[in-house]
């Protein structure tokens, strides 16, 4: 056993078990200092927003505990991520240093700039496969080339990525002397105003919360999760989003846990949302400019409305559409939005008002416990039509009948719209369409106590299909 430590430069890696830079490490026999870094500046516009902030305090915590108990702990440093890890391997005259192969622009940036300055080989540099289960510059299509559409990309990763088995957290690490570390207090990374007094209730951030959820969810959703994922008053989605962000569990682990589940219908459609996850990370890693411009250039100069009343409305959960309402308060609520629901707000800000999708995946990143870079600039892009793979721009929800076929009996909507619990089934999506006695026995004026919608739905169709023709040249098929 060399007295030499090497490092371990956790990311969106969080996690004990699986974790292929802490297992190489451990492998080593050298004393193990695992650090994680906040870097405020290296992301720019992209930096952790409010709901990230208040997951990761927590996430880190947690990290730090499972650390303890094996017999280690966790550096935390602040500043630029590159910078402070190279001044901590001088620090402590490390070996070598293991990381986790991140698809975000900026963390490649880092790499490279880490890379680079380890040249001299008096320290070694290893980045591991620890948040996707595939090599982005592996999979390619026959010509060579990065993949643009899904399909195509899902075939190839399973011609290519075979199932790996998850490897057990080490009991011990080696012990090293660990250098001196930030207060995650000081860090503030918690709100100073409580808008995220339901966030504890719903979520529980760090390794075992996350190996809680897996474990329900493979044995009372998984094999049903191809219907109940649509069901967006029920839980019939697996919540696992923010906890595969943090890298609190591996997709691995995930895949491999399914094989406990009824196989059938349920389990194929979500590894498909696994490799889906795969297939953002793959597009942004080949993309980086992603989050910021539209991968198709005919949307480059689309004629976007300005609109920061609508924008706010929607924001708030005001815009008078129930369904639209009711995603965009539980996202304000507990930071996480039914994937069903966020295809649909998406599709009436861009569609119905107008408004840039840019504006869209900005609140979301703000306001998401789960605001992954690669999901969230794609998916964004997908439903405007302008991105990998797009659903076309005249594809335009309809919220009312979206609502009536995924929320039926309107519990969604009761239960994040209150104002409109009394109201009768039949005009819970459309309460402007209520007859006057049945907004009375509810206790509701259109206007008052719930605002009018934002648009006319039809009128606000043909407007966004009008300006898809004059922009584009294409028409709705």
């Amino acid at each position: 056993m060399s007295n030499v430590p090497v490092i371990v430069w956790f990311r969106r890696d969080l996690r004990i078990a699986d974790q292929a830079a802490l297992a190489a490490a451990v492998e080593s026999t050298s004393p193990v200092i695992p650090v994680f870094v906040l870097d405020d500046d290296e992301a720019g516009a992209w930096k952790a927003g409010g709901a990230h902030r208040w997951w990761l305090h927590h996430s880190l915590g947690s990290l730090a505990s499972g650390l303890r108990r094996a017999g280690s702990g966790l550096v935390l440093r602040r500043g630029n991520s590159a910078a402070t890890v190279l001044a901590l391997a001088r620090e402590v005259g490390a070996s070598a240093i293991h990381t986790g192969i991140m698809p975000e622009p900026w963390e490649k940036t880092a790499d490279d700039a880490v890379a680079t300055a380890l040249k001299d080989g008096t320290c070694t540099f290893h980045r591991h496969p620890t948040a996707l289960m595939h090599d982005p510059d592996a999979i390619t299509t026959q010509a060579g080339k990065p993949f643009s559409v899904f399909t195509p990309f899902a075939n190839a990763f399973g011609r290519a990525v075979h199932p790996s088995p998850p490897a057990p957290a080490p009991k011990h690490l080696p012990k090293a002397s660990l250098p001196k570390s930030d207060a995650l207090a000081d860090w503030k990374l918690l709100p100073t105003i409580g808008w995220d007094s339901e966030f504890s209730g719903r979520w529980n951030p760090g390794e075992a919360g996350a190996a809680d959820v897996l474990a329900r969810f493979v044995a009372e959703a998984a094999e049903h999760y191809d219907i109940g994922r649509n069901e967006v008053a029920k839980e019939g989605s697996s919540s696992l989003s923010p906890h595969l962000h943090w890298g609190e569990v591996s997709p691995w682990q995930v895949w491999a846990a399914l094989e406990k589940a009824k196989p059938g219908a349920g389990v194929t459609a979500f590894r498909r949302e696994l490799i889906w996850r795969e297939f953002t990370s793959h597009v942004l890693w080949h993309h980086p400019t992603l989050p910021d411009e539209p991968l198709r250039p005919e949307f480059q100069s689309f004629p976007w409305r300005q609109d920061a009343a609508g924008l706010r409305a929607w924001q708030k959960g005001m815009t008078g559409v129930p369904i639209v309402d009711a995603g965009m308060r539980q996202l304000w609520s507990i930071g996480w939005m039914h994937n069903r629901v966020r295809m649909i707000t998406a599709s009436f800000l861009i569609k119905h008002l107008l408004v840039s999708w840019a504006e869209g995946e900005a609140w979301f990143w703000d306001t998401l416990v789960d605001g992954d870079l690669a999901n969230n600039s794609v998916n964004w892009q997908w439903v405007a039509g302008c991105g990998a793979d797009p659903s076309p721009f005249f594809r335009i929800f309809n919220p009312v009948l979206q609502g009536k076929k995924f929320d039926p009996a309107g519990d969604y909507v009761r239960r994040w719209v209150p104002e409109l619990a009394s109201l009768d089934t039949r005009y819970i999506h459309d309460p402007w369409a209520a007859p006057r006695s049945a907004l009375e026995s509810a206790g509701i004026t259109i206007g008052q106590t719930y605002p009018a919608p934002l648009i006319d739905l039809d009128e606000g169709r043909a407007r966004a299909l009008a300006v898809l023709r004059k922009a584009t040249g294409r028409a709705a098929a």
